[in-house]
């Protein structure tokens, strides 16, 4: 743990407003089908300097700052250099951390984290059938606590901006709990309004609700943190071998795009959805505003069109070798041009959302393919999980970097781990031997969310308890093993 100065997990929080006691007792004994009480509310935004820490900008073509300082105030980032004169702010000692960056999550379904791990080992367990029979027995109060749970490990592991891609909405109100967990967590995400399980692919996804949601946008964003998306089902849905009448695709791209919506889409994630890519492309649909998810199998002629349409691409290694569906192909994205984002995707397959790991999975099988040790550097990778992710994200000139003006999302890793010791490149020890416990401290938009290794604002112990208690629910509402 990293030592600080006047600073106190109780002074974060004053006119934050932590958890007390009747809180507690009042979120405890509710049952698990009931929507939980209100949470507390965030931290105060801090006027902090961190001193004395190895500091990784990640600002294209800035040096890293050996014995630096990082000075936030009012949630931006004021200064970053050596010995700053911060009058007045509140002193962090940084020795023996590393300073860098949030980092940055590009597909996630954060709902389905109430069902970690429960990807069976026979095909009536398998992801897409547990995800579509349980995600049909949901309740509104089942969504907040998965994504509230998804939140709470995406703070502790270090992941500072989330895209939560949201497949569950089986009304306004499942919308509403999954956005009150994101807000009540302080991330900084984009929600990404999609579709709900078992819904066939002649219906289309509720487009009255995401205008309503749009038009009442300023009640959900957290005073800007959270952005809102479209989860674009494409052209096939979840079934590539039966496609989406040409109204309803049409009708949901152009009501997203209408609204000035961010699309995300799964495509060309596996061999039964090769050419799905080019299809969207053909149809005049593939576009600068366009996230394509997975992208397993997308050919040379599809990697030339996203990069002339300006589309980015989220990859999430673990989850495609955990259900079988390929190898995710990096150096071709990057060789493009294309911007690249990494992604837990789903803990129901992958166990965590340790990004960390992600990076070194994502270094290795690059390597790898290409039987070159030397193919994908780890600084490069460490991009990916930081500003390339932001710029994948369209948020590179809010976040992503150390940099005077952006907001300040950041991380301190402690290096004191046995795991970490001894400490060689930073770069390489971040992708290669870093791990979500030496994340030691998280910050996002000024607010000090995890401190000495302990997240500040949210009670993990209860949210498992709570976690597993819906869960228990749910499978006993689904007669699911």
């Amino acid at each position: 743990m990293v030592e600080t100065s006047k600073l106190s997990r109780r002074g974060i929080l004053q006119g934050g407003a932590a958890l007390g006691a009747a809180s507690l007792a009042r979120l405890g004994s509710a049952p698990a089908s009931a929507a939980p009480a209100a949470g507390p509310r965030l931290p105060v935004r801090a006027n902090i300097v961190i001193r004395n820490a190895y500091v990784m900008t990640m600002e294209p073509g800035a040096p890293d700052i050996g014995d630096g300082d990082v000075h936030i105030k009012d949630g931006v980032i004021v200064a970053v250099g050596p010995k700053l004169n911060a009058s007045g702010a509140t002193a962090i000692n940084g020795a023996g951390a590393i300073v860098l960056p949030g980092l940055i999550e590009t597909h996630w379904h954060m709902w389905n984290t109430l069902l970690r791990s429960m990807s069976g080992d026979k095909a009536e367990f398998g992801y897409f059938r547990t995800t579509s029979a349980l995600g049909q027995k949901y309740e509104p109060a089942d969504m907040y606590q998965g994504t509230r749970l998804a939140a709470a490990e995406a703070i502790n592991n270090g992941i500072t901006f989330v895209h939560d891609w949201c497949h569950n909405i089986r009304s306004f109100e499942y919308a509403e709990q999954d956005l009150r967990a994101l807000r009540e967590s302080g991330l900084r995400a984009r929600f990404s309004y999609g579709g709900s399980q078992g819904m066939p692919n002649s219906q289309g996804i509720a487009l009255a609700d995401l205008e309503r949601l749009a038009r009442g946008w300023p009640t959900y964003s957290n005073d800007g943190l959270i952005t809102l998306g479209l989860a674009w089902r494409g052209m096939g849905g979840n079934n590539p071998a039966t496609a989406i009448p040409p109204e309803i695709y049409k009708a949901e791209i152009e009501a997203g795009r209408k609204l000035g919506l961010p699309i995300s889409v799964h495509a060309s994630g596996s061999r039964a959805a090769v050419g799905q890519i080019d299809t969207i492309g053909k149809a005049g649909l593939l576009g600068k505003d366009m996230q394509i998810i997975h992208a397993n199998f997308a050919s040379a002629e599809e990697v030339d069109a996203m990069a002339k349409a300006g589309a980015s691409v989220s990859l999430s290694p673990f989850s495609e070798l955990r259900i079988g569906f390929g190898m995710q192909h990096t150096g071709k994205f990057l060789a493009a041009g294309i911007p690249v984002g990494l992604s837990v995707d789903t803990v129901e397959l992958t166990g965590n959302a340790d990004m960390f790991g992600i990076m070194k999975l994502i270094q290795n099988l690059e390597n790898g393919e290409t039987e070159n040790e030397f193919k994908l550097p780890a600084r490069r990778v460490l991009e990916l999980g930081t500003i390339e992710g932001a710029r994948s994200i369209g948020l590179a000139d809010t976040v992503g970097s150390l940099k005077p003006g952006k907001r300040a999302d950041l991380i301190m890793v402690s290096t004191k781990g046995i795991n970490m010791g001894v400490l060689g490149d930073p770069a390489h020890m971040l992708v290669t031997a870093a791990q979500p416990a030496n994340v030691d401290t998280v910050v996002v938009d000024g607010r000090i969310l995890k401190r000495g290794g302990q997240l500040v604002a949210m009670n993990t112990a209860q949210i498992a308890t709570e976690a597993a208690a819906a869960n228990a629910a749910l499978r006993k509402r689904a007669n699911w093993w």
